[in-house]
């Protein structure tokens, strides 16, 4: 028998979890069919995470109905969603070509890191587009833009680091109409790894209340690290003050639970427990346009 799994019309961090809800009672090795023709729109995070959710169904290879929204499909193909999503999934339906129109938007498509290096090359390969981006579209002075490169290599390290295997980053940058009325610019990053309770416990970081929620509280807020090294564990915290200062959102999400520092802006809650249990972290940063007081 085959577990349809039906993806929401719009994926984001949020609805993904709806994703995980219906594949929580799924055993590994039994079938799944992903159908996703009714979506219609998808952030980097959703994309990301469906990357990272095929990773984890080495049991029993899963299929995929990609969206049958012409459009929808085209940018999951110039987001480079189809070209990974071969590796883990059987795609159903038809798959466009990628294309190079509309790709302005894309900062940064869909890219795997597995090793330092790879963080490296994201660097290079954004520091153009992120100095127009941060600059004219966004509003905020250019200094600002070396520290949004140093919290796209942080959130990317932390795969290096924490993950024991490789992960994803996207970036991306849009008109966030339903939420916030203006643009932002979106990191996603997301892995199957070890997620941040194994990888502290793995140096004997414990406290004595030890859950997911304690793990994240401790690495997010606290900037507890399983290195021993002097500095090392900054950074998050270095992350969560380059958001802070732009009035930006840091969620982070790992095993069963999901950390927030949020702006004024944002209504979300700051701490969410008993989540479905997904392997690994789950990262997204999200820099708002600046306005005018």
């Amino acid at each position: 028998m085959t577990n349809v799994i039906n993806v929401p019309q719009s994926l984001d961090e949020h609805s993904f979890e709806q994703v995980l809800q219906q594949m929580a009672a799924v055993p590994l090795d039994a079938k799944v069919l992903l159908d996703a023709r009714h979506t219609r729109w998808a952030s980097p995070y959703g994309l990301a995470s469906l990357l990272t959710l095929g990773q984890t169904r080495d049991r029993s290879r899963p299929t995929l109905a990609v969206p049958d929204s012409d459009d929808t499909a085209s940018y999951w193909s110039r987001a480079n969603f189809f070209y990974y999503a071969d590796e883990f999934f059987d795609l159903k339906g038809v798959v466009p070509k990628k294309s190079n129109a509309g790709e302005s938007q894309v900062l940064l498509e869909l890219t795997p890191i597995a090793k330092s290096e790879d963080v490296h090359d994201v660097v290079d390969r954004i520091q153009q587009k992120a100095q127009q981006i941060i600059t004219h579209e966004l509003g905020i002075e250019p200094k600002a833009v070396v520290g949004f490169t140093m919290t796209l290599s942080e959130v990317c390290q932390n795969i290096i680091e924490h993950a024991g295997r490789g992960g994803w980053v996207m970036v991306q940058t849009y008109n966030w109409t339903k939420r916030l009325g203006r643009r932002v610019v979106v990191i996603a990053v997301c892995d199957a790894g070890l997620g941040f309770r194994r990888s502290l416990e793995s140096s004997g970081v414990r406290t004595e209340r030890w859950d997911d929620a304690a793990a994240l509280e401790a690495a997010v807020v606290r900037g507890v690290s399983r290195f021993r090294d002097p500095g090392r564990g900054q950074g998050l915290a270095g992350v969560r003050k380059y958001v802070g200062r732009w009035n930006g959102k840091l969620s982070v999400r790992s095993g069963t639970t999901r950390i927030a520092i949020l702006p004024d802006w944002d209504d979300d809650v700051p701490l969410e427990e008993n989540l479905p249990d997904f392997p690994g972290a789950q990262i997204q940063v999200t820099i708002p346009e600046r306005v005018a007081r």
